[in-house]
């Protein structure tokens, strides 16, 4: 492996153009050294941006960095590129799997199937699909293929102290778009304002009082199990409403230009920020 990454360095060197940019990231990636991987991905994208394989690459590095945010975005501009590129219908199950949205995972790994029926690990993810998220997420892990470990990380990153005051302190939109509120509707961290600029938090935190409450009594009227998020498109934007805790309600509000997807894992990192808040005050 060392050989190559010398040998694909020198080609690189020869020709910063080529293509060979693509076998020298994937390789400096499965040794492990992810930043000089992120230097090259990046110096390739800046040289290919209509790539769709350039985005590809990236978003692989994103997502063994964690970064999985930006690694949506990347795998979301690979399949706008090539609608058909399996690697990024691979790498979007494997987020969708993570935040637990199991149909959205699955109607990309039926596109790849249909892109690419002969790959054994799309075919394996579709068979595990019903058998449990855990390993179907391991199926349609881009990094599978390096190492087949099995994913247990959590999408949120490492925890961080948190601000006595501020429950989300650090995350993007902690002032405003991310409220938390207790089951009495009272707020706890986060704020809104309307698109005109007006703070709106009381008013929405009144309105969403009792809500996990139906939602729950809902859910298990029709048989649906125990309810995890909510979420709903708008013609300015979008929402996703989810429950970190037994007691508390958590809603996330973005503007259309946030993919639902990757609403749905601005949520998941806000969750568990919240969640570990709670447990401090407990």
């Amino acid at each position: 492996m060392a050989d190559d990454v010398k040998a694909l360095s020198s080609q690189l060197a020869q020709d910063p153009d080529s293509l060979v940019f693509l076998r020298l990231g994937e390789a400096l990636r499965h040794k492990g050294q992810l930043d000089a991987a992120y230097r090259v991905a990046v110096t390739g994208l800046e040289r290919h941006p209509h790539l769709a394989d350039a985005h590809d690459l990236y978003a692989r590095i994103l997502a063994d960095k964690h970064d999985y945010e930006r690694a949506f975005d990347e795998w979301d501009m690979a399949l706008r590129i090539a609608p058909a590129h399996v690697g990024a219908l691979k790498g979007l199950a494997f987020l969708y799997f993570k935040i637990g949205d199991v149909q959205q995972a699955a109607a990309h790994l039926e596109a790849a199937q249909q892109a690419a029926p002969d790959d054994p690990g799309v075919a394996q993810a579709l068979a595990l699909a019903r058998g449990g998220a855990t390993e179907v997420e391991r199926a349609a892990d881009p990094a599978a293929e390096a190492e087949p470990a099995t994913v247990q990380e959590s999408l949120a990153p490492a925890a961080q102290p948190l601000e006595e005051a501020r429950v989300f302190a650090g995350l993007e939109g902690a002032e405003e778009g991310l409220l938390l509120l207790d089951g009495s509707g009272r707020v706890l961290g986060g704020a809104l304002k309307d698109s005109a600029g007006q703070d709106v938090t009381d008013a929405v935190a009144a309105y969403l009082a009792g809500v996990s409450h139906e939602a729950a009594r809902t859910a298990k009227l029709l048989g649906l199990g125990d309810w995890s998020g909510l979420a709903a498109e708008g013609k300015l934007g979008h929402v996703h409403l989810t429950s970190p805790s037994a007691d508390a309600l958590l809603l996330v509000v973005r503007d259309r230009a946030v993919p639902m997807g990757r609403l749905a894992i601005i949520a998941q990192r806000a969750a568990a920020a919240a969640r570990r808040w709670l447990e401090e005050q407990g």
